[in-house]
């Protein structure tokens, strides 16, 4: 499994989008501590755009900007033969190859650069390069995922070379593969998948879906979480 195979498994935008905000609010619950959430969103990553994130404590994370001309995906597994960490500081061959100009300027955001890796000792003007093992894309008149056109993926043992698999549960039908992730990564015995359920639908949250996921939460308590996030109050 590589980028191309995420690329026809991704949903559309808007699904990708709503099922973003759901695992995002769902983690809010599990987790009051911020910092030790996996998924993230927020609604105002800038003027015009959203962005949903993940990372797993490890040195993996990735990235999602939803904007005006469309959505922008960069992920890095720090463990990937495609980190610029292990090929001179660049990035992978073809990686890039055809991403549309809209999605320029997401190449050189700074909250997306890896610091040049090269060694200090080598004459050359230090800079930045974009911290990825994969790039996927969809503008607004593609009617389906994109990824480098040039990209020859290594031949590795590793089922997922360049660290897609961070994607799996945003592209599984569902809520098994996220009460599945959840119950594991914060030691549960149990998830109610039917207040899992009623999240995922973007149904606005009640004292009684809270409790069953977190019952020393209360509606106030995520107030904040809930505007960052975007999620539907009614």
């Amino acid at each position: 499994m590589n980028a191309r195979h995420y690329a026809l498994a991704l949903p559309h935008p808007d699904v990708l989008r709503d099922r973003c905000r759901a695992v995002a609010t769902l983690e809010a619950i599990l987790s009051p501590e911020q910092e030790w959430r996996h998924h993230s969103f927020n609604a105002a990553w800038s003027d015009h755009e959203e962005m949903a994130s993940g990372h797993n404590g490890s040195g993996d994370d990735w990235s999602i900007v939803f904007g005006p001309d469309g959505v922008f995906i960069r992920g890095f597994d720090h463990e990937s033969p495609m980190s610029p960490a292990g090929n001179g500081g660049e990035l992978w061959p073809g990686l890039l190859d055809g991403l549309p100009d809209v999605f320029r300027k997401q190449v050189r955001e700074p909250a997306f650069l890896l610091g040049d890796t090269r060694p200090r000792w080598r004459p050359a003007r230090r800079r930045a390069r974009l911290r990825a093992t994969f790039v996927l894309w969809r503008t607004d008149d593609d009617t389906a995922w994109q990824t480098g056109e040039g990209i020859t993926f290594p031949a590795v043992p590793h089922l997922t070379p360049d660290g897609t698999d961070q994607l799996q549960i945003l592209c599984a039908e569902g809520t098994a593969a996220f009460i599945a992730f959840a119950t594991d990564y914060y030691e549960l015995d149990r998830l109610d998948p039917a207040a899992v359920e009623h999240v995922y639908a973007l149904r606005p949250l009640t004292t009684a879906v809270i409790a069953a996921l977190n019952p020393e939460l209360t509606v106030d308590d995520l107030a904040h979480d809930v505007a960052e996030i975007g999620y539907p109050t009614g």
